[in-house]
């Protein structure tokens, strides 16, 4: 890996956002890139997102809904079950939830259906005995960078879901509150890693559109706001859902 790179995380399918990441990462010369999982699940166009993932054959790991769609038979399985849970490259350690286990926050705490950022003791529990300069997680959507200790932490955010309910360990929502695409880029520098997180316009209307042709108004709602659900709707889990070519 080289001194500057690219990270990108939970695309969920979201081939129109993909492809507009992938554009901007181009035009800021960057070369290298390394993906955090989540890469299928949802109702979106998962066969041009698993082509163009897969030709790309850039390092990464599983997500948890990665190991769901492995788990259900996906035709995108053989791919798929190929992701580490947990991959180390120079200087860095990639993994989606935390080290150990792929559904589990590592930077987010969830304290009676609010969010809050993790402690440093949290963080190091959750660990465990993972150690390193770098370490590079995704699964909450929430763009972070965090220290603790000797350990910069840092999430993209996701490339292609801003938004979601979810019921585990307790009903909560996660959001960013707008619809751009997220990812980062990382440079080593003489002081140390420069994170700088980006925010991309992308076609997310026709996202939504695709969504709701396959039956998922939450999603369009979701994919055009950056929101969870609107203000009146009932708390909703984002799984299980219908798989559109998968």
């Amino acid at each position: 890996m080289t001194a500057r790179f690219a990270a990108i995380a939970d695309v969920h399918g979201n081939r129109w956002a993909l492809e507009a990441v992938l554009e901007d990462i181009a035009r800021r010369g960057v070369r290298s890139i390394v993906n955090l999982g989540d890469n299928l699940f949802g109702p979106l166009d998962v066969d041009g997102t698993a082509e163009l993932l897969m030709r790309l054959d850039i390092p990464g790991v599983s997500g948890n809904q990665d190991r769901e769609l492995v788990e259900a038979g996906s035709k995108h399985s053989p791919w798929l079950a190929s992701l580490p849970l947990r991959r180390e490259l120079p200087g860095m350690v990639l993994f989606h939830g935390t080290p150990h286990a792929d559904n589990v926050y590592l930077l987010e705490t969830v304290h009676d259906g609010a969010v809050a950022p993790a402690r440093d003791a949290e963080i190091r529990e959750r660990l465990g005995d993972e150690t390193g300069p770098l370490l590079l997680c995704g699964h909450t959507h929430i763009p972070r960078v965090v220290r603790c200790g000797e350990s910069l932490i840092v999430n993209p955010g996701s490339v292609g879901l801003q938004a979601y309910p979810d019921d585990a360990p307790l009903p909560h929502v996660m959001e960013t509150g707008s619809p751009y695409a997220r990812y980062a880029v990382l440079e080593q520098t003489v002081r140390g890693w420069q994170v700088d997180q980006i925010a991309i316009v992308y076609d997310w209307e026709s996202a939504a559109e695709t969504a709701e042709r396959n039956g998922r108004p939450d999603w369009a709602f979701r994919l055009r706001t950056g929101r969870a659900r609107e203000s009146a709707a009932p708390l909703l889990s984002r799984g299980p859902m219908a798989l559109p070519n998968a």
